[in-house]
């Protein structure tokens, strides 16, 4: 049996988790903590093999958490699960400890095989967080100049209706561009691209 604890902030999505994981039957979880403080005490009570830690709590965030972890439990090996993509939290996960980096929209069969391949030793990272690790000089620099003003006015809130009538485009137009847009900057949805857009445009 493979031996978890769940870090995360919300309980619907530690209830959540320790379904998922546990779905298998070669998984256990065996804590669930609502922040990094938690999560270091939980640590040291039950030296778990795999800690699933969001970045985003209170208290202590899962960067500090992480550090801390490996400190109590150098055994313990993290595997950071979030929604975020940005480079600078990735790289300072990967630099706290963190072994693996998946995001909350993984299936849940690849989050249980994130964990095992943690589990074995391995550094399992989703596609789209190894590309935010690469060096890319202009983080941008993918983008046309078309995707860069669509984007923009997606930072306005500006749905995708107004944004063709910003520019003169049809809706599917816009939609083709947020899908190329997306991929080209690691995010899934909206509010991630009008939060990346605000950092590198």
């Amino acid at each position: 049996m493979i031996r978890v604890l769940v870090v995360d902030d919300h309980a619907m999505v530690r209830e959540g988790l320790a379904s998922v994981l546990a779905a298998d039957g070669d998984i256990e979880v065996v804590g669930a903590a609502a922040n990094g403080a938690e999560a270091v005490d939980l640590v040291r009570a039950h030296v778990p093999d795999v800690v699933v830690m969001d970045l985003s709590m209170p208290v202590m965030d899962g960067v500090a958490a992480t550090r801390a972890v490996r400190d109590a439990a150098p055994g313990t090996r993290v595997l950071v699960l979030t929604s975020f993509t940005d480079r600078d939290r990735v790289r300072r996960a990967i630099e706290a400890g963190a072994v693996g980096y998946q995001l909350k929209d993984a299936e849940p069969a690849d989050l249980r095989a994130a964990v095992r391949s943690v589990e074995a030793g391995f550094a399992p990272l989703d596609p789209r967080v190894a590309g935010a690790l690469l060096p890319t000089g202009d983080p941008a620099h993918g983008l046309s100049a078309r995707e860069r003003q669509v984007l923009q006015l997606v930072t306005e809130g500006r749905a995708n209706k107004q944004i063709a009538s910003a520019l003169g485009i049809s809706e599917a137009t816009v939609k083709a561009h947020l899908g190329r847009i997306f991929r080209e900057i690691g995010v899934a949805d909206r509010t991630s691209a009008a939060l990346w857009a605000r950092d590198h445009l």
